[in-house]
């Protein structure tokens, strides 16, 4: 039987259960608030939210790949793509678009139009520093990471490694705010940028 196909991310909003947009909002916000008070470093608040974002991203993956019947992709490219038209749309209810590709394939732009997370926000003088939205930064960073992508040609003719089986990597990713709309910008832009790809090993079985 052939794999079904994969969904788009309309079709997978569309049928997933969904919380209250405002109270996922305010929820959001009230998170992010209490982290202020408690941290009182805008810069130590960012990172806190990086690694929450990170710890939901690498979670988030199983039930992404059960629900989207998305397969394995081939390259960094068609992972960001599926994460931007996919992911975004399942998860946030919102489509990111990829773009600012550099020549060698490994850094590109996530473009949000439209983000519900920061509906009713706006920044005090106090906290400009403040990455609101950081939180999704690590979500993309963490579901880089476990999203496996092909073996690449170049790891197969290296031949580095001798009693394991490889046939996946995962991708070591920095991901970065470039354009902010809380701070006056048009639109909402992460910066993805591959760092190295990590053979994934998976002990050899003989079969005799």
């Amino acid at each position: 039987m052939a794999p079904a196909a994969p969904k788009s991310g309309d079709v997978i909003f569309a049928s997933v259960d969904r919380v209250n947009a405002e109270l996922f909002t305010l929820t959001y916000g009230a998170i992010v608030r209490q982290l202020i008070t408690d941290l009182e470093e805008v810069e130590e608040v960012n990172k806190q939210l990086d690694q929450m974002g990170y710890n939901i991203g690498v979670r988030l993956v199983d039930e992404f790949l059960a629900k989207s019947s998305v397969s394995m992709c081939v390259d960094f490219r068609e992972t960001a793509d599926v994460i931007a038209k996919v992911g975004f749309k399942m998860f946030l209810g919102v489509t990111a678009s990829v773009t600012n590709w550099d020549a060698e394939g490994t850094t590109c732009s996530l473009i949000l139009e439209d983000n519900p997370l920061v509906d009713f926000v706006e920044l005090p003088d106090t906290c400009q520093g403040l990455h609101y939205c950081n939180i999704l930064s690590g979500v993309v960073r963490g579901a880089l990471e476990m999203l496996r992508v092909a073996l690449p040609e170049v790891f197969k003719q290296l031949r580095l490694i001798r009693a394991k089986e490889v046939e996946e990597v995962s991708m070591k990713t920095e991901v970065t705010w470039l354009r902010d709309m809380l701070r006056g910008d048009d639109v909402f832009e992460l910066q993805v940028k591959l760092l190295k790809q990590v053979p994934e090993e998976y002990p050899y079985k003989d079969d005799e």
